[in-house]
Protein backbone atom coordinates (compact mmCIF):
# COMPACT_ATOMS: atom_id res chain seq x y z
CA UNK A 1 0.00 0.00 0.00
CA UNK A 2 1.93 3.24 -1.10
CA UNK A 3 0.39 6.18 0.70
CA UNK A 4 1.30 9.77 -0.43
CA UNK A 5 0.64 12.31 1.91
CA UNK A 6 -0.91 15.25 -0.17
CA UNK A 7 -0.28 18.49 0.47
CA UNK A 8 -3.56 20.73 -0.35
CA UNK A 9 -2.15 24.05 -2.39
CA UNK A 10 -1.86 22.47 -6.16
CA UNK A 11 1.09 24.16 -6.70
CA UNK A 12 3.41 22.15 -4.52
CA UNK A 13 5.40 20.30 -6.01
CA UNK A 14 4.27 16.94 -4.24
CA UNK A 15 1.65 17.22 -7.32
CA UNK A 16 4.66 16.63 -10.14
CA UNK A 17 6.20 13.65 -7.73
CA UNK A 18 3.29 11.61 -6.29
CA UNK A 19 2.29 10.23 -9.48
CA UNK A 20 5.52 9.29 -10.15
CA UNK A 21 6.07 7.58 -7.00
CA UNK A 22 2.93 5.91 -7.15
CA UNK A 23 3.33 4.61 -10.76
CA UNK A 24 7.24 3.33 -9.75
CA UNK A 25 6.78 1.93 -6.34
CA UNK A 26 5.71 -2.02 -6.20
CA UNK A 27 2.47 -2.57 -3.63
CA UNK A 28 4.67 -4.82 -1.41
CA UNK A 29 1.55 -5.30 0.71
CA UNK A 30 2.15 -3.12 3.69
CA UNK A 31 1.52 0.60 4.30
CA UNK A 32 4.54 2.81 2.61
CA UNK A 33 5.07 6.38 3.40
CA UNK A 34 5.86 9.56 1.25
CA UNK A 35 6.21 12.83 2.87
CA UNK A 36 7.21 15.98 0.65
CA UNK A 37 8.72 18.17 3.01
CA UNK A 38 7.58 19.45 6.51
CA UNK A 39 4.69 21.48 5.72
CA UNK A 40 0.84 20.79 6.32
CA UNK A 41 0.67 17.70 8.75
CA UNK A 42 3.66 15.88 7.44
CA UNK A 43 5.49 16.68 11.09
CA UNK A 44 2.71 14.80 13.04
CA UNK A 45 2.08 12.12 9.90
CA UNK A 46 5.81 10.72 10.41
CA UNK A 47 5.71 11.01 14.15
CA UNK A 48 2.72 8.28 13.48
CA UNK A 49 4.77 6.35 11.98
CA UNK A 50 7.63 5.95 13.95
CA UNK A 51 4.69 5.01 16.50
CA UNK A 52 3.61 2.49 14.50
CA UNK A 53 6.77 1.06 13.03
CA UNK A 54 5.32 1.67 9.48
CA UNK A 55 8.23 2.25 6.79
CA UNK A 56 8.08 5.72 5.60
CA UNK A 57 10.67 8.02 3.14
CA UNK A 58 11.10 11.58 3.39
CA UNK A 59 11.48 13.71 -0.04
CA UNK A 60 13.05 17.10 -0.50
CA UNK A 61 15.31 18.38 -3.22
CA UNK A 62 18.00 17.02 -4.27
CA UNK A 63 21.79 17.11 -2.88
CA UNK A 64 23.44 17.70 -6.01
CA UNK A 65 21.39 18.84 -8.62
CA UNK A 66 19.70 21.69 -11.08
CA UNK A 67 18.22 24.37 -8.78
CA UNK A 68 14.04 24.57 -8.46
CA UNK A 69 12.50 27.89 -8.93
CA UNK A 70 10.39 28.38 -5.50
CA UNK A 71 9.29 31.84 -5.51
CA UNK A 72 6.73 32.85 -6.50
CA UNK A 73 5.46 29.20 -6.75
CA UNK A 74 7.95 26.00 -7.20
CA UNK A 75 8.77 25.17 -10.12
CA UNK A 76 10.80 22.31 -11.72
CA UNK A 77 13.06 23.94 -14.98
CA UNK A 78 14.87 21.06 -16.37
CA UNK A 79 13.19 17.67 -15.27
CA UNK A 80 15.89 15.75 -16.61
CA UNK A 81 18.39 17.39 -14.40
CA UNK A 82 16.17 18.18 -11.10
CA UNK A 83 17.10 15.70 -8.70
CA UNK A 84 14.98 14.73 -5.60
CA UNK A 85 16.25 12.91 -2.28
CA UNK A 86 14.38 10.14 -1.19
CA UNK A 87 15.50 8.81 2.54
CA UNK A 88 14.36 6.61 4.48
CA UNK A 89 13.13 6.90 8.10
CA UNK A 90 15.09 10.31 8.01
CA UNK A 91 14.97 13.63 6.73
CA UNK A 92 18.85 13.02 5.19
CA UNK A 93 20.60 9.60 4.49
CA UNK A 94 23.82 8.72 5.78
CA UNK A 95 24.02 5.22 5.48
CA UNK A 96 24.35 2.96 2.66
CA UNK A 97 26.52 1.45 -0.10
CA UNK A 98 28.74 3.16 -2.74
CA UNK A 99 27.93 1.12 -5.67
CA UNK A 100 29.24 2.26 -9.30
CA UNK A 101 30.17 5.65 -9.90
CA UNK A 102 27.54 5.51 -13.26
CA UNK A 103 25.18 7.74 -11.51
CA UNK A 104 28.08 10.10 -10.45
CA UNK A 105 29.05 9.81 -13.62
CA UNK A 106 25.69 10.79 -15.38
CA UNK A 107 25.25 14.25 -13.19
CA UNK A 108 28.59 15.25 -14.38
CA UNK A 109 27.56 14.74 -18.11
CA UNK A 110 24.67 16.67 -17.53
CA UNK A 111 26.94 19.57 -16.68
CA UNK A 112 26.01 19.70 -13.05
CA UNK A 113 28.10 20.71 -10.51
CA UNK A 114 29.46 17.20 -8.90
CA UNK A 115 33.51 18.04 -8.86
CA UNK A 116 35.42 18.10 -5.72
CA UNK A 117 38.62 20.46 -6.25
CA UNK A 118 40.33 19.87 -3.68
CA UNK A 119 41.34 22.24 -0.20
CA UNK A 120 42.93 25.20 -0.22
CA UNK A 121 46.89 24.59 0.32
CA UNK A 122 47.34 27.51 2.84
CA UNK A 123 44.83 28.53 5.76
CA UNK A 124 44.59 31.76 5.26
CA UNK A 125 41.09 31.55 5.57
CA UNK A 126 39.46 34.71 6.79
CA UNK A 127 36.51 34.09 8.78
CA UNK A 128 33.46 31.22 9.29
CA UNK A 129 30.17 31.08 7.43
CA UNK A 130 27.29 29.91 9.77
CA UNK A 131 24.37 28.73 7.77
CA UNK A 132 21.95 26.83 9.62
CA UNK A 133 19.09 24.73 8.02
CA UNK A 134 15.60 26.54 7.93
CA UNK A 135 13.59 27.23 11.12
CA UNK A 136 11.52 24.17 10.89
CA UNK A 137 14.03 21.82 10.34
CA UNK A 138 16.42 23.42 12.80
CA UNK A 139 13.47 22.77 15.84
CA UNK A 140 12.68 19.21 14.05
CA UNK A 141 16.15 17.91 14.19
CA UNK A 142 17.74 20.06 17.24
CA UNK A 143 14.65 20.87 19.20
CA UNK A 144 15.63 24.22 19.78
CA UNK A 145 14.91 27.33 17.38
CA UNK A 146 16.98 28.52 14.46
CA UNK A 147 18.11 31.94 16.68
CA UNK A 148 18.92 29.89 19.37
CA UNK A 149 20.98 27.09 17.26
CA UNK A 150 22.91 30.39 16.06
CA UNK A 151 23.66 31.86 19.10
CA UNK A 152 25.11 28.26 20.34
CA UNK A 153 26.99 27.88 17.63
CA UNK A 154 28.59 30.71 17.66
CA UNK A 155 29.42 30.81 21.78
CA UNK A 156 31.49 27.58 20.83
CA UNK A 157 32.91 29.04 17.59
CA UNK A 158 33.94 32.03 20.34
CA UNK A 159 35.97 30.01 22.40
CA UNK A 160 38.30 28.46 19.94
CA UNK A 161 38.85 31.23 17.21
CA UNK A 162 39.04 34.52 16.90
CA UNK A 163 38.12 34.52 13.47
CA UNK A 164 35.34 36.47 12.03
CA UNK A 165 31.81 34.71 12.14
CA UNK A 166 29.51 35.56 9.17
CA UNK A 167 26.29 34.67 9.24
CA UNK A 168 24.17 33.69 6.29
CA UNK A 169 20.60 32.27 6.52
CA UNK A 170 18.10 30.60 3.31
CA UNK A 171 18.10 33.02 0.76
CA UNK A 172 14.21 34.08 0.80
CA UNK A 173 12.24 36.97 -1.17
CA UNK A 174 12.79 40.24 0.61
CA UNK A 175 15.42 39.02 2.97
CA UNK A 176 19.12 40.28 2.99
CA UNK A 177 20.22 37.06 1.11
CA UNK A 178 17.77 37.02 -1.32
CA UNK A 179 19.36 37.10 -5.49
CA UNK A 180 22.55 36.45 -3.48
CA UNK A 181 25.14 34.02 -4.40
CA UNK A 182 26.86 32.11 -1.72
CA UNK A 183 30.22 31.55 -3.43
CA UNK A 184 30.43 35.25 -2.87
CA UNK A 185 30.39 34.32 1.04
CA UNK A 186 32.86 31.27 0.52
CA UNK A 187 35.67 33.48 -0.63
CA UNK A 188 38.15 33.65 1.62
CA UNK A 189 36.50 31.24 3.87
CA UNK A 190 37.95 29.09 6.51
CA UNK A 191 35.28 26.87 7.25
CA UNK A 192 31.73 26.80 7.19
CA UNK A 193 29.44 25.81 9.76
CA UNK A 194 26.05 24.17 9.43
CA UNK A 195 23.40 21.84 11.35
CA UNK A 196 21.56 19.99 8.15
CA UNK A 197 21.80 23.17 5.23
CA UNK A 198 22.91 22.30 1.89
CA UNK A 199 24.93 24.73 1.73
CA UNK A 200 27.79 22.14 3.12
CA UNK A 201 27.44 21.10 -0.95
CA UNK A 202 28.67 24.77 -1.74
CA UNK A 203 31.43 24.40 0.80
CA UNK A 204 32.93 21.29 -0.08
CA UNK A 205 32.76 22.19 -3.73
CA UNK A 206 34.30 25.48 -3.31
CA UNK A 207 37.48 24.64 -1.67
CA UNK A 208 36.03 25.31 2.04
CA UNK A 209 35.71 22.40 4.71
CA UNK A 210 32.64 21.60 6.74
CA UNK A 211 31.34 21.15 10.63
CA UNK A 212 27.99 19.23 10.01
CA UNK A 213 25.79 16.79 11.92
CA UNK A 214 26.93 13.76 12.43
CA UNK A 215 23.54 12.17 10.89
CA UNK A 216 23.19 14.67 8.13
CA UNK A 217 24.34 13.56 5.00
CA UNK A 218 27.51 15.46 4.85
CA UNK A 219 28.36 13.74 8.19
CA UNK A 220 30.58 11.27 6.22
CA UNK A 221 33.25 13.89 5.01
CA UNK A 222 32.58 16.41 7.81
CA UNK A 223 33.80 17.40 11.00
CA UNK A 224 31.62 17.86 14.49
CA UNK A 225 34.08 19.14 17.17
CA UNK A 226 33.86 22.84 16.99
CA UNK A 227 36.71 22.88 19.65
CA UNK A 228 39.06 21.82 16.01
CA UNK A 229 37.73 24.45 14.18
CA UNK A 230 41.01 25.61 13.43
CA UNK A 231 42.02 22.50 12.11
CA UNK A 232 38.95 21.18 9.99
CA UNK A 233 38.53 17.42 9.03
CA UNK A 234 39.75 18.12 5.47
CA UNK A 235 39.19 13.84 3.90
CA UNK A 236 41.40 13.30 0.84
CA UNK A 237 40.08 13.41 -2.57
CA UNK A 238 38.88 9.38 -3.03
CA UNK A 239 37.41 9.35 0.31
CA UNK A 240 35.03 12.54 -1.15
CA UNK A 241 34.64 10.58 -4.34
CA UNK A 242 33.25 7.38 -2.77
CA UNK A 243 30.93 10.17 -0.75
CA UNK A 244 29.46 11.54 -3.68
CA UNK A 245 28.96 8.20 -5.39
CA UNK A 246 26.68 6.95 -2.14
CA UNK A 247 25.03 10.75 -2.16
CA UNK A 248 23.84 10.38 -5.92
CA UNK A 249 22.64 6.84 -4.84
CA UNK A 250 19.92 8.52 -3.21
CA UNK A 251 18.28 11.34 -5.68
CA UNK A 252 16.08 10.93 -8.58
CA UNK A 253 14.36 13.01 -11.25
CA UNK A 254 10.68 12.23 -11.98
CA UNK A 255 11.36 9.80 -14.14
CA UNK A 256 13.52 7.80 -12.22
CA UNK A 257 10.59 7.82 -9.69
CA UNK A 258 8.34 6.50 -12.61
CA UNK A 259 10.18 3.97 -14.31
CA UNK A 260 11.27 2.16 -11.00
CA UNK A 261 14.93 3.18 -10.88
CA UNK A 262 14.49 5.14 -7.50
CA UNK A 263 12.44 1.51 -5.83
CA UNK A 264 15.18 -0.49 -7.32
CA UNK A 265 18.23 1.48 -6.33
CA UNK A 266 16.90 2.70 -2.85
CA UNK A 267 16.25 -1.58 -2.40
CA UNK A 268 19.53 -2.00 -2.92
CA UNK A 269 21.09 0.64 -0.99
CA UNK A 270 18.81 -0.44 2.19
CA UNK A 271 19.16 -4.11 1.77
CA UNK A 272 20.92 -5.73 5.48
Amino acid sequence: MIITHKLKWNKCLSHKIWPAIEKGWPDEGRPVHFFWGLAGNNIAGIRECMEKNEEYYFVDTGYISSQITRYPEPKILDEKRTYFRICKGSFHTNRGKVNTPARLEKLRRLGINADFKGWRADDRGKHILLCPSSPTVTFQMNGITQDEWVEVAKREIRKHTDREIRFRNKPRPGNQWWNTDIKDDLKGCHALVTNYSLSAFDAIFNYVPVFAEANSVMGPVTSRDISKIEKPLKPGGKTIEDWLKFVAENQFTLDEMANGTAYETLKYQNEE
